[in-house]
């Protein structure tokens, strides 16, 4: 009878060191993730794929071109003026196979040509007709249909340019560029292979850069700043919007979203990136970046920030104080004789 009583007895210690054992396993399990082994080592490599960015032409041709004349084309509307002679001053327009018709002089093809040249043109059909050894003319662009810059995106506008204008000049004819504008500007030009990007920058003093010459023809695009999306263990989820030219990092969005919550994997953190067709998942560990030791990856638009959440610590979280307690008082009854 002793003998059954003193394994019983035994069995309770084991019994009692077995459940002390797995509490202070689930107390460790519960706060593993804030161990200080993760935050050791070198900083992390994972923004390097995160740094991708549309790069701002750089060659000085294509930036500053000479300045290009008029070139005459279908429609446009030209006042043709003979010095001296008041009553030769017929308006022709530039028929559909690029022609004008003048009096004394009969049809002209002008298409592609400068107005200095059509005025050239002019002059030579005179003189060679016999009508004027020296005649003086002048060729003026009264009206064209395809002298304009197009702009489009987050600016909507059809800009009449005669020869050229500067960039911001035809920004804010078509009415400035809204809060959801970038300020990563976009030139498409005929007879340039790459759209032309432009970085109007944040700075005055650096403006006088980015205001390039505009020409006829030209298709400006102005993108939309964008957003990025936050969700997962995050006081508060949902689309921050991205601002004109100022980069936004893990950082700065987990404060706009009122920082991680306790639930969070911290280890586990995604960034999720869409390029084209592709699908980019990042895993950052949000901790050694809020810490200092992993860097903190700048974020570009329709990013998905998404920190999954940790089944036991969100069991913790809901049991909130009484959970604990309960760990306690388990602990402490393991531990009585």
């Amino acid at each position: 009878m002793r003998r059954v009583t003193e394994l019983r007895v035994a069995g309770m210690h084991r019994n009692k060191g077995t459940l002390l054992f797995t509490a202070a396993l689930l107390l460790v399990s519960f706060s593993g993730s804030l161990a200080e082994a993760q935050f050791n080592g070198p900083a992390s490599e994972s923004s390097k794929s995160l740094n991708r960015r549309v790069t701002p032409t750089s060659d000085p041709a294509i930036l500053y071109p000479p300045s290009q004349d008029i070139r005459l084309s279908q429609g446009d509307l030209l006042a043709v003026h003979l010095y001296g002679a008041t009553d030769y001053a017929p308006p022709v327009r530039v028929s559909l196979d690029g022609k004008i018709h003048l009096p004394l002089v009969g049809d002209l093809t002008v298409e592609g040509l400068t107005v200095h040249q059509t005025e050239s043109l002019i002059t030579q059909k005179l003189v060679a007709g016999g009508m004027y050894r020296d005649p003086q003319i002048t060729v003026q662009l009264t009206e064209s249909p395809n002298q304009f810059v197009t702009v489009t995106g987050e600016v909507h506008g059809v800009i009449p340019v005669l020869g050229e204008r500067r960039l911001f000049d035809v920004l804010a004819a078509a009415g400035g560029l809204p809060p959801t504008a970038s300020h990563i500007i976009t030139i498409n030009r005929r007879g340039v292979e790459e759209p032309i990007v432009i970085d109007l920058g944040i700075d005055p003093a650096q403006s006088a850069h980015a205001n390039v010459a505009v020409f006829a023809g030209d298709t400006v695009v102005v993108a939309k700043v964008g957003v990025v999306y936050l969700l997962g263990a995050f006081k508060n989820q949902g689309p921050f919007p991205l601002k004109q030219n100022s980069p936004l990092t893990l950082m700065q969005l987990a404060a706009m979203g009122g920082g991680p919550g306790f639930e969070g994997k911290y280890d586990d953190l995604q960034i999720i990136r869409t390029i084209g067709m592709d699908r980019e998942v990042v895993h950052v560990d949000i901790k050694r970046v809020f810490n200092g030791t992993a860097p903190d990856p700048p974020l570009q638009a329709d990013d998905i920030v998404f920190l999954p959440t940790s089944e036991m610590k969100a069991a913790i979280k809901s049991g909130g104080i009484a959970t604990l307690m309960g760990i306690a008082s388990i602990l402490i009854l393991a531990v009585r004789p």
